[in-house]
């Protein structure tokens, strides 16, 4: 008990350190609207996001899952506006509380990265600067944006170690990312993206190469500061547990595209597109620790190898000639859970002629 109370106090004071907006529960956020991000390249054009929407709300998390190579990393790097252009190509739009990120001037997007939008990378080692330690980024980022002196930054450094729960911060923020564990620079990642009390925070893969006990600290440590600052949260992972643990919200995302979405519950529940179940059958469990787990025959089919039809219809076993010469769209099946699936599409119409 005590130590939650100081654990609040210091969270208190750091958060109410710099200008701190306001945001009602459930407000739509961030806007994804039919974003695409093409590549041309020698082999063709390579469509790594191929139409993606969703909405971010203040204090949800929405989870964003699919194996390696779907597109995850990539959309969020676009909503950013971190991916070169050219070789790449941005389309769509991406609305900040109304804002169309992808009209902005590259100064402009300067103002809302780190600042308005956050995003923790997936490997802090390679993310963080090696010759400058952790303090010094944190501090730079918080001058940047914040307009604060030297002094101040510096001191806001050490609140966001602490809101971290880095033990003795007035040490560590004088340390260089090799002297700290890995852990530690997830953490000391957490305090750099948050240092701007953000109103979205993305964030990519954030329990990656840690072990079990710290991953959950990790992701409780996000949960208590999303409650503090009320952010969005745009969780990337391929771990379903975690999108169990921590999301309202889920977009299952093959080949660039978005196949399914629906609140956790309904999705864990009701999975309707045949990737989906795929990805929950091959999830290890109490109750499956004696059989061999399945898994999804054959591999994520490179961007630029995409044809006409379903890119899931070679690994399916409900695919059929249509999956194979069209592609589906996403329709609604209940509530506002939508699929992008020919094969659901007819259970749900041989469903609704019965019932007739």
């Amino acid at each position: 008990m005590r130590w939650t109370r100081a654990w609040h106090g210091n969270c208190e004071r750091a958060m109410t350190s710099m200008s701190h907006i306001a945001l009602a529960p459930g407000e739509p956020l961030l806007e994804v609207d039919n974003l695409r991000t093409h590549f041309h390249t020698l082999a063709g054009v390579v469509r790594s996001v191929d139409g993606v929407s969703y909405t971010v709300r203040a204090g949800r998390t929405l989870g964003v899952v699919g194996e390696s190579g779907c597109g995850k990393s990539v959309t969020a790097l676009s909503i950013l506006r971190l991916v070169p252009t050219p070789p790449g190509r941005h389309m769509g739009a991406v609305r900040l509380r109304g804002t169309d990120l992808m009209q902005l001037s590259e100064r402009e997007m300067r103002q809302i990265r780190g600042n308005r939008i956050s995003m923790i990378f997936q490997e802090p080692m390679t993310s963080l600067n090696p010759v400058l330690t952790v303090g010094r980024q944190i501090a730079e980022t918080v001058q940047l944006h914040q307009k604060a002196s030297r002094a101040d930054a510096l001191q806001r450094a050490v609140e966001m170690l602490r809101v971290v729960q880095i033990p003795e911060p007035e040490r560590r923020v004088n340390e260089y990312p090799h002297q700290l564990s890995g852990g530690m620079r997830q953490r000391v990642m957490i305090a750099l993206a948050l240092a701007c009390n953000p109103e979205v925070l993305i964030a990519d893969e954030p329990t990656t190469a840690l072990d079990v006990t710290i991953q959950a600290q990790i992701l409780d440590l996000i949960k208590r500061l999303q409650k503090e600052l009320g952010m969005g949260v745009v969780m990337i992972t391929h771990d379903l547990g975690v999108v169990a643990e921590s999301c309202d919200r889920v977009v299952v995302m093959y080949a660039g595209r978005k196949v399914e979405e629906a609140d956790v519950v309904d999705l864990f529940d009701r999975p309707l597109h045949p990737y989906t179940r795929a990805l929950m059958a091959s999830m290890p469990s109490m109750n499956t620790a004696s059989t061999r787990l399945a898994e999804i025959p054959g591999l994520v089919p490179a961007a630029h190898e995409l044809g006409r039809g379903c890119a899931f219809a070679a690994r399916c076993s409900h695919a059929r000639e249509r999956c194979r010469a069209e592609t589906p769209q996403l329709t609604l099946q209940g509530g506002d859970h939508v699929v992008a699936c020919f094969a659901v599409e007819e259970q749900w119409a041989n469903a609704a002629e019965v019932s007739a």
